[in-house]
């Protein structure tokens, strides 16, 4: 097992994921038994399949239906450690991911997730428990966005992690306009296990859209400004988003599981 910190130049930012390449998946209650050990964000499970990989995400909690750090660290592994070289396609839950690799970089090609509108109901207990002047509130299939007033209001945001759990399974971000960088977020999602995620490359499925049309340009600079941090460029093209990003091993592990 390797794990890795993705989105970084350098070990101790960015995200870290666990990730194992196995010839055929463990039991599913092994895979989540090892996520819930590693009590990362995320662990990575991939498998060969004739043409690339086939590629599952957990958190400490449960199975994650997208998750772009933990792909990038994946990608990272099989070219690092098992000298996987080129571009390289993963079957997700979401549907293909592409990964290539630029300059000791990595770039996600991601599907794309316009935002959603909220129902009245739903807007009125996000603005309850985030912020009762959000500039807009919008989802996607897994999770809820609020815009609020500007950078420092996204970096001195306090979350209330119980009313934010109570949307489960839905996550939530929040997102404004960045000072240094074209858009800032951060993402937190109690229910999952992840009380608030360092960098996070799934969000941006949404967030690259959105601040595309506001901002009427398709290359944009974020920055996740969690405790870690870490920058991610991207690119809205079509119904697909580029996300760029490095990656570095932390740690590899010999792991111990039940007969």
């Amino acid at each position: 097992m390797y794990q890795a910190d993705a989105f970084a130049d350098r070990i101790f930012q960015g995200n870290p994921a666990a990730v194992l390449i196995t010839e055929d998946w463990l039991p599913e209650e092994v895979m989540q038994a090892v996520a819930n050990e590693n009590n990362l964000a995320e662990t990575a499970f991939a498998r060969p399949n004739g043409t690339g990989w086939d590629l599952r995400w957990f958190t400490p909690v449960h199975e994650a239906e997208f998750c772009g750090h933990a792909t990038l660290a994946t990608a990272h592994v099989l070219a690092e450690a098992y000298n996987v070289s080129g571009d390289m396609a993963f079957a997700t839950r979401v549907g293909e991911i592409r990964v290539s690799q630029h300059d000791g970089a990595y770039r996600l090609d991601l599907p794309c997730f316009p935002p959603q509108p909220l129902d009245v109901e739903l807007t009125r207990t996000l603005k309850h428990s985030v912020s009762p002047r959000p500039v807009a509130c919008f989802r996607n299939f897994e999770n809820l966005f609020v815009d609020l007033a500007d950078e420092a209001a996204v970096r001195s945001f306090v979350p209330d992690l119980f009313k934010i759990a109570a949307f489960d399974p839905l996550g939530v971000v929040v997102t404004a306009r960045g000072s240094g960088h074209d858009f800032v977020s951060r993402y937190f999602a109690p229910a999952a296990g992840i009380p608030e995620d360092p960098v996070t490359g799934s969000i941006h499925a949404t967030l690259v859209p959105y601040w595309a049309e506001k901002l009427g340009k398709t290359h944009l600079s974020a920055f996740q400004c969690s405790q870690r941090g870490g920058h991610l460029l991207c690119e809205l093209a079509g119904d697909r988003v580029l996300i760029s990003g490095r990656a570095k091993t932390f740690m590899k592990a010999e792991i111990y599981l039940p007969k």
